[in-house]
């Protein structure tokens, strides 16, 4: 009798330990699944070079925009409601941003990223040959506008 208890016993745990192996061996990952109707097209890719961060909170709508600015354009003062992230596609542009009571100019170009912060007062001139922004704006009300247009703060001369 103990002879069938210890062979039972051993039939057990060789039994739950072939269990274990298949189930280990079904647990490896395979070959990556292979998409099926489906693309994916890069809009704007750029280093950021900008010291800024972003909050982002969930629930408010994401904005994606693909931005064209003539020769010498420019944008407008405005700002952003949750902030932005802008990669430069093609072209060159510089950023005023009013920061108290002075003037942040920054240059951006080609393959340059940057970030607005939510609420900061700027305005971007594109250079001679104009330019061309990916832009996504995270942080905007539900259907609401990604821009918020403002008046010039008087803090960038000339501008």
């Amino acid at each position: 009798m103990k002879a069938m208890a210890r062979r039972a016993v051993r039939l057990a745990v060789m039994t739950l330990g072939f269990a274990g192996l298949i189930v280990a061996v079904n647990a490896v990952p395979g070959a990556a699944t292979d998409p099926v109707g489906f693309s994916s097209t890069v809009v704007a890719r750029g280093t950021d070079m900008s010291p800024g961060t972003l909050p982002i909170t969930q629930g408010m709508d994401v904005v994606v925009s693909a931005i064209t600015l003539a020769p010498g354009g420019s944008s407008g003062w405005h700002s952003h409601p949750g902030g932005a992230i802008a990669v430069v596609q093609t072209g060159e542009l510089t950023l005023y941003q009013s920061v108290g009571n002075h003037c942040v100019i920054t240059l951006y170009a080609h393959g340059q990223a940057f970030i607005e912060r939510p609420g900061e007062v700027v305005i971007a001139v594109a250079g001679s040959a104009g330019a061309t922004l990916g832009a996504t704006f995270p942080g905007v009300p539900l259907g609401g506008s990604s821009r918020i247009d403002q008046p010039n703060p008087g803090t960038c001369p000339g501008v």
